[in-house]
């Protein structure tokens, strides 16, 4: 069935959007325009390309390679306009297939050993992974991906939930075998990831197994109700360093400055940077992308609410009231430690698999977290939780920095030596994420180049 293709407008803007979330004691409950509107501004094709050999689609969220390894399917109970049933999102036709009728909510309360917030959601958003459709470029690593792929598109969805009103909860505690089964998967080549509570064709002709991928994600799965039931629970107490060295507090826009964009808008103009302007951003726009993006995440994987995986530092080259140099971010602080002074430049290029996009922004911001605690409490499906973490917070950057009109990237790296330029701050930890910020070259302020 065809999907409803108007998009309406909440006037909710972005930066509210992105750092705020709706109480799961709210009443609301999704019709069928706020089902399409919230696949088409995380899934949807927002944006068509020609080329000579034909067309390029581009979907409402950043994706390594432009690949779209993640699928969308809805588990739901009868909805305004949409009856009960289990359903697949098709972007090109923006429709939904129909795989199974009735109401299957139970398969998944089942799954997540009683989860409240399946049990009262009115419909869930089961989202998938296909191996092949991004290891055919990027082989193993792939299962990396899959955490920042999902990661990207559920911050445009928790955004646009929110502005619709809805409360959403992410779930990574769930019985694999069965939510596979539900959507008749092949879980050799499809997997599901996460689930949400309210085709692309492969650029080569012959599919290569990668079996590393398959065997990640098998070591981080969960087999019944009673195992989902104990890996959910609080994160371990982590101490964070107090700051030794210089601090800078950060200074967000204020209420009256703060760019309204609503977040459907700001949605639809994304793209991933592709070359950046030398010049400056202020110490505000940094500090407001910092502040809107790290508020906490809906997720049974962070208790207690407001907890984080990742922990965030930065190379800052062009920002204005802010001296060069490297940097770690005290989130229950507000400030930023300056680990070390300098032009570092050519090292975040050099770390950023040389190239030139972080070492051009005016940031390059490396996500890192130490597994080891991590996976102590969560296991081996806790790396699974942490990539997406980092996924959905660098979205979050994404839209934080498209709201002030500025670019963004994601982007791979070498990863011991990014633990290595951070430490000794840093020992121990692991290269998760990077994202980098700043103008683009193609839409660059009149500014003096730095």
């Amino acid at each position: 069935m065809r999907l409803p293709g108007e998009v309406r407008q909440t006037g909710v803007a972005a930066l509210s959007a992105i750092a705020e979330s709706v109480p799961a004691c709210t009443s609301a409950s999704p019709d069928l325009e706020a089902v399409a509107q919230l696949l088409y501004l995380s899934a949807g094709i927002t944006r068509k390309r020609k080329y000579p050999g034909g067309e390029l689609y581009f979907r409402a969220a950043a994706c390594t390679g432009a690949l779209y390894e993640v699928e969308l399917y809805l588990v739901c109970g009868a909805l305004t306009n949409l009856d009960a049933g289990v359903y697949h999102f098709a972007p090109a036709e923006f429709g939904l297939r129909l795989l199974h009728a009735g109401d299957y909510r139970r398969v998944l309360l089942a799954a997540t050993g009683g989860e409240p917030a399946i049990a009262h959601a009115p419909l869930t958003i089961v989202c998938t992974c296909i191996y092949w459709r991004n290891a055919w470029k990027y082989q193993a690593r792939s299962y990396r991906h899959f955490g920042w792929d999902n990661g990207t598109l559920l911050a445009n969805l928790l955004a646009v939930a929110t502005a619709l009103g809805l409360p959403v909860k992410v779930l990574c505690g769930f019985v694999d075998a069965s939510v596979n089964r539900l959507l008749d998967v092949d879980p050799q080549r499809e997997v599901a990831f996460s689930l949400v509570a309210l085709e692309t064709v492969p650029l080569s002709q012959r599919e290569v197994d990668y079996p590393l991928m398959r065997e990640m994600h098998a070591a981080s799965s969960l087999d019944s109700p009673e195992e989902v039931e104990t890996w959910c629970g609080q994160i371990p107490v982590r101490d964070f360093p107090t700051p030794t060295g210089p601090t800078v507090e950060l200074n967000p826009l204020s209420d009256a400055e703060m760019p309204r964009d609503p977040i459907e808008q700001v949605i639809q103009r994304r793209g991933s940077t592709r070359k950046f302007a030398r010049t400056l951003i202020t110490l505000p726009q940094l500090s407001t992308m910092l502040d809107r993006t790290t508020r906490g995440v809906p997720a049974d994987f962070l208790d207690p609410p407001g907890a984080q995986l990742n922990d965030l530092y930065l190379i800052v080259h062009a920002v204005e009231g802010l001296p060069p140099g490297a940097y770690v971010f005290h989130r229950g602080r507000g400030v930023l430690e300056c680990l070390k002074q300098g032009n570092f430049r050519a090292d975040a290029g050099y770390l950023g698999l040389e190239q030139e996009l972080p070492a051009d922004a005016a940031v390059a911001i490396f996500f890192l977290a130490d597994l080891r605690p991590i996976l102590q409490r969560f296991g081996n499906r806790g790396y699974r939780t942490v990539q997406l973490e980092a996924g959905i917070l660098g979205g979050k950057f994404y839209l934080a920095a498209y709201a002030q009109r500025l670019g963004a990237s994601g982007l791979t790296f070498f990863d011991d030596d990014v633990t290595r330029f951070f430490s000794p701050h840093a020992e121990g930890k692991s290269a998760i994420f990077l994202v980098a910020l700043g103008h683009s070259a193609k839409h660059k302020p009149p500014r003096d180049r730095l």
